[in-house]
């Protein structure tokens, strides 16, 4: 080929060679083929032969204990046994025996996500994006939900972890979707049920919203977040993508709360656009929505305090002094989860309707009655 191409470096591309090994064997003469073989057995004694009992017992008993650390233990019980520059033939060794013979090695299995088959849902803090709204601070979280087989997502926002986050947004993300998987995957969910007076209730209102949409719950184990890992690493991705797109913007203050979340959907219609064929696939093989959406808000008789302030699911909302007179208005988010200065936000991400029932005509705010709804 040589005699046939322009130069020796086109020749030896054309081969598939690199330029450097071609002058090699153009200057020996001899096709690779024709040349020994190179030794791929040990050239030289193993030094670590006579005390590889030793060390084997040490990695065995410490499954963390690096390579570099047993050698400067051997040079230690060994004054000048060992030189450094045999500190690379160690590491060799180590790492053949931990990837063949060491019993305390983790095995992974690649997850296979069947069409249709899961949707998995966890919460998300944004606080480290620095979103503003009318330049105040707008503490919040993503519920972000994704389907495994085709990374097709979204994500509703919400102020706490509880129940009523969940509900509204894994059915604001069927409804969405317009069909319903087979399963459905979120971690234990223990900061959810702590916020509830009664875990029980919160399992319970979970398996109903689950049988509702004909959904199989699943959990994954403590201390095992890694096994709801497709929705985790989509959350690096989705706030990567925000991320960027506020430096575009070229502000992270947003007007309303329905601005910012106009941009999310935007954000989320954007990421989903590639992977229509594999949602299509998914749509062919899930179930149909149910007839009408869960109710996501329980109704509770609370009190209201000297500061006007009502206690709901360990949380305190604070109402507005335009509450006294029994008209409706949306309550703030808990305090402890947004400033005082946003009246506007909605408790719990949707919106809690309070109202004031007089308590014998009185529109004192000591004392009296509040019947609050929070969808979230």
């Amino acid at each position: 080929m040589i005699n046939t191409e322009k130069g020796q470096a086109i020749a030896a591309a054309k081969a598939g060679m690199d330029a450097k090994m071609a002058r090699k064997y153009r200057l020996l003469g001899r096709l690779p083929s024709e040349l020994p073989a190179l030794a791929r057995w040990r050239t030289r004694p193993d030094p670590f032969v006579e005390v590889w009992g030793e060390v084997f017992e040490l990695l065995r008993g410490n499954a963390g204990l690096e390579a570099k650390t047993v050698f400067e233990y051997l040079q230690r019980q060994n004054p000048g046994r060992f030189q450094d520059g045999q500190l690379r033939t160690l590491q060799r060794r180590v790492k053949g025996w931990r990837a063949t013979e060491d019993p305390a090695r983790e095995v992974f299995f690649a997850q296979q996500h069947p069409a249709g088959r899961l949707g998995a849902s966890d919460f998300t803090h944004m606080e480290e994006l620095g979103v503003t709204i009318q330049g105040q601070s707008f503490v919040h979280l993503i519920y972000h939900f994704v389907l495994t087989y085709s990374n097709w997502e979204a994500g509703t926002v919400c102020y706490s972890e509880s129940f009523e986050s969940l509900s509204e947004g894994l059915q604001n993300a069927l409804w969405r979707l317009g069909k319903v998987p087979e399963r459905h995957r979120t971690d234990r969910l223990s900061t959810a049920v702590n916020n509830m007076s009664d875990p029980a209730e919160f399992t319970e209102r979970y398996q109903g919203l689950m049988r509702f949409y004909g959904l199989e719950g699943e959990k994954t184990q403590a201390n095992h977040g890694n096994e709801n890992g497709d929705v985790e690493q989509r959350h690096h991705r989705f706030k990567r993508a925000v991320a960027q797109e506020l430096m575009l913007r070229g502000s992270v203050d947003f007007a309303s709360v329905d601005e910012y979340r106009h941009f999310l959907e935007a954000m989320f219609e954007r990421l989903n656009v590639g992977r229509r064929q594999r949602l299509a696939e998914e749509l062919a093989v899930m179930k149909e929505l149910p007839e009408r959406r869960m109710e996501s808000s329980r109704r509770e008789r609370v009190k209201v305090d000297s500061g006007s302030l009502i206690y709901v699911d360990r949380n305190a909302y604070l109402q507005g002094p335009d509450d006294h007179g029994g008209g409706h208005r949306p309550a703030g988010p808990p305090l402890g989860h947004r400033r005082a200065e946003h009246p506007h936000l909605h408790a719990g991400g949707v919106a809690a309707e309070a109202r004031r029932e007089r308590n014998g005509g009185s529109d004192d705010a000591a004392g009296g009655q509040e019947e609050a709804s929070a969808p979230i």
